[in-house]
């Protein structure tokens, strides 16, 4: 987090914690939020810039050429599972509270690299969720914009071993999701990948 979005941080929370934004309803504001994103047309939109800048610049995001935001609704849930033809006991159908490998992030984040196959995923973020769906914006970069090329801070994505990282679990959420965030004891079979320990991590 650099300096000045730190100070930015400090300043919305103590203007949150005033007396005189008690009655601002910051309930509604989220509600109404929350049906403008439902209204949108398609799972994945481009949007023109970040709803959340301070988030999107934390995680990498510059007001330059070569950065796309997009918005992507994932559902939510462990997903459909079907119930067994062959007969036995509830307990054992196999049918409730089965998760998939991986996060609803991360299914954000692979959506948007599918639909936009020229670009590639550098981070992303929580913005809302409702009882149906969830919803991300995915900061995308384009590895052959020369504004990328040229920029220091991000050229290390034009290199061809950083190709397809959403897909391969290299973005920070698909790091979490493998269990390579946390360190120490506990996390012995996270290393070097859950699949090379016979997935025994997760």
């Amino acid at each position: 987090m650099t300096t000045a979005s730190k100070y930015i941080k400090q300043t919305i929370q103590k203007e949150f914690h005033k007396e005189k934004d008690k009655d601002y309803d910051y309930k509604k504001l989220y509600t109404q939020k929350l049906i403008k994103y439902r209204a949108l047309e398609g799972s994945i939109v481009k949007l023109e810039k970040p709803s959340n800048p301070i988030r999107a610049r934390e995680i990498g995001y510059k007001a330059k050429q070569g950065f796309v935001i997009v918005f992507v609704k994932v559902r939510k849930g462990s997903g459909l599972i079907r119930r067994p033809n062959a007969g036995r006991r509830p307990k054992r159908m196999g049918v409730n509270k089965i998760t998939r490998r991986i996060s609803i992030q991360r299914m954000a984040e692979q959506k948007a690299d599918t639909k936009f196959p020229n670009l590639e995923v550098l981070n992303s973020y929580y913005v809302g969720e409702d009882g149906q769906k969830k919803y991300y914006e995915i900061i995308m970069v384009d590895p052959n914009h020369p504004a990328i090329v040229n920029d220091m801070d991000v050229n290390w994505i034009v290199s061809e071993k950083h190709k397809g990282r959403a897909q391969r679990g290299k973005t920070s959420a698909g790091k979490r999701n493998r269990g390579l965030i946390k360190k120490g004891t506990g996390t012995e079979k996270a290393r070097p990948s859950n699949r090379a320990n016979l997935r025994k991590s997760k």
